[in-house]
């Protein structure tokens, strides 16, 4: 399940892809915009910034700015710094495996072997969406995410 400090922070970061390019904001403004609490996002755009993603400047003229053009950031490249592994288990993270106590042969483990498909699905979607095409999304194109059950 996605934490709550990733959404805050797709949500900052589509923000922050709405500004012109080079123009920063601060975080009090990106918080009040969002409705996110401003000492959450500070450590929020504060990993962000540490993953390479955002820049930040002190002073009257600072604040923050994305890093990189919205096109050439993913949201996959969010989620997992915020997140960390996409993996719904930990025998079954691509980046940060940990084999389980219990388990017997990790080749076989029908479980590993479903949540591998299940991170691999996820991963599908998140490598493959930008920030500027989660800025851009109007209301028609968020019904393409709504499913009906």
């Amino acid at each position: 399940m996605l934490t709550k400090k990733a959404k805050y922070g797709l949500k900052a970061m589509v923000d922050l892809a709405r500004l012109e390019p080079g123009r920063s904001t601060f975080v009090a403004d990106v918080a009040e915009r969002n409705a996110i609490p401003k000492k959450f996002l500070d450590a929020i755009l504060g990993e962000l910034r540490n993953a390479g993603m955002l820049s930040s400047k002190k002073g009257k003229a600072g604040g923050y700015q994305l890093a990189k053009a919205p096109e050439d950031i993913l949201i996959g490249s969010i989620v997992r710094a915020l997140d960390g592994p996409l993996a719904p288990i930990n025998c079954a993270s691509r980046s940060a495996y940990i084999p389980c106590d219990d388990c017997d042969d990790v080749e076989t483990c029908r479980i590993r072997l479903m949540m591998l498909d299940v991170r691999d699905a996820i991963s599908e979607v998140l490598d493959k969406r930008t920030l500027a095409e989660l800025r851009d999304m109007g209301d028609g194109a968020m019904q393409a995410f709504v499913y009906q059950i």
